[in-house]
């Protein structure tokens, strides 16, 4: 089944707010064996119109979102109702649900916010439990006299699309998709090997086997490896992907380096503390992202001067004098003293010349190490990472990470 995303919201095409609404819908229609064909985005107000007439017959299913709330070029439930022929009348139901919502926060109910009951005759109507906007859906030749795909109608904001689209969209998908068109897919997350050695060890062997669909996509310090196709190909294509990168696997799913992290460290029972310079507390802000970190991030020492990674760390200022601030020693002596500070099992280090100035010939901008301390021994890697500084950050907190990854072990499933 052909299916077109089209996004609504001046702002998208201002570049003022990110559209994620694609990639999230893509992800979750595609374990019911449908994937995006097209997809449009068109300001606010009657481009709606035009985008939504011009396609009516280019896709079995259209997801459009925003336009639903209630304002003036909120207008995407008066032309679908024009469009498919259909009265626009008042639910009450959602207008007790509105006025209940409205009354619970002391907000006064308005004609405008009431525009928001209104639904085309005989659509759908999908709850939005975080605004008072709801989705709605209007299932194909909802008018006989009118040749429609099923259309779902989708707020604009994420926080509100997202629970939505999974607590009322995906049921009603799952009526409409028929169990041969499901398609199997596995992803690879890899840190510590760059995409095109990825290709390089596994790429030739891969497409070797035909009926599997390939690809890469590369991050900021990982890549994601993506196979396609029967679950009997996907079997055959796990054992060479895992015979060659097995060591540099994260994880099978849709997770990040440091949730992974944070699940290892509490199977082992065991506590995290860092010591950062040249990453400014963004490996303390990665760890406390992700629930449950509580369990075991004990405690993030930012110390950017030399006087603070003594007084905080215990560095000795001898140490810093004599290899400097960006060395071996001082990293690992930043991990040690913020282990021994905070009790924690594990304690990483880093510190680093971010640029663009302060380098020197024998340690050129971009130069960094990162240190390792914990069970028994402590371990110190030295990266060169000459980008622009917010980027030379993120490299140095993620092969930090990593680092603590292959103590812990390395592939998870």
């Amino acid at each position: 089944m052909r299916v077109l995303v089209i996004n609504t919201g001046t702002e998208l095409l201002l570049g003022d707010v990110i559209n994620t609404h694609l990639g999230f819908i893509a992800r979750e229609i595609f374990p019911l064996g449908l994937r995006v064909d097209r997809q449009l985005a068109v300001p606010d107000g009657l481009a709606i119109r035009d985008a939504l007439s011009e396609n009516l017959q280019a896709a079995e299913i259209i997801f459009l979102t925003g336009g639903l709330g209630p304002t003036t070029d909120d207008i995407t439930r008066e032309i679908t109702a024009e469009l498919f022929g259909l009265d626009l009348v008042l639910d009450p139901g959602l207008q007790q649900t509105i006025s209940e919502r409205l009354r619970t926060r002391a907000i006064r109910l308005t004609d405008r916010i009431l525009r928001q009951a209104m639904v085309p005759r005989g659509a759908e109507v999908l709850p939005n439990d975080n605004g008072s906007a709801p989705g709605l859906y209007l299932t194909a030749g909802l008018n006989p006299r009118i040749p429609t795909p099923h259309l779902f109608l989708l707020p604009g904001p994420p926080r509100e699309l997202q629970p939505m689209f999974v607590q009322s969209v995906l049921p009603i998908l799952r009526r409409i998709v028929r169990e041969h068109e499901l398609i199997a897919c596995r992803s690879y997350r890899i840190v510590g090997m760059g995409e095109s050695y990825v290709e390089e060890a596994v790429g030739a062997q891969l497409l070797a086997i035909s009926g599997l669909e390939l690809g890469y996509c590369a991050r900021m310090g990982e890549v994601d490896l993506r196979l396609l196709g029967p679950s009997a190909l996907l079997e055959q294509a796990d054992a060479i992907v895992r015979a060659k990168l097995a060591s540099f696997i994260f994880s099978t799913e849709r997770e990040n380096l440091e949730t992974v992290l944070v699940r290892q460290l509490a199977a082992r029972q065991a506590t995290l503390a860092v010591a950062e310079s040249c990453t400014g507390g963004f490996l303390a802000h990665r760890l406390t992202n992700v629930p449950g970190a509580s369990e075991v991030f004990l405690a993030g020492y930012v110390t950017y001067s030399n006087e603070a990674k003594s007084a905080a760390l215990g560095v000795p200022a001898s140490l810093i004098e004599k290899f400097g601030a960006v060395s071996e020693s001082v990293a690992g002596a930043m991990a040690e003293g913020a282990r021994e500070k905070s009790g924690a099992d594990f304690s990483l280090g880093t510190t680093g010349i971010a640029g663009p100035g302060g380098g020197t010939p024998q340690k050129p901008v971009g130069t960094a190490f990162v240190a390792l301390a914990g069970g028994g021994e402590t371990l110190v890697r030295q990266l060169f990472f000459p980008t622009d500084r917010e980027t030379f950050k993120q490299l140095v907190a993620q092969l930090a990470l990593n680092l603590l990854r292959q103590r812990l072990g390395g592939v998870e499933n």
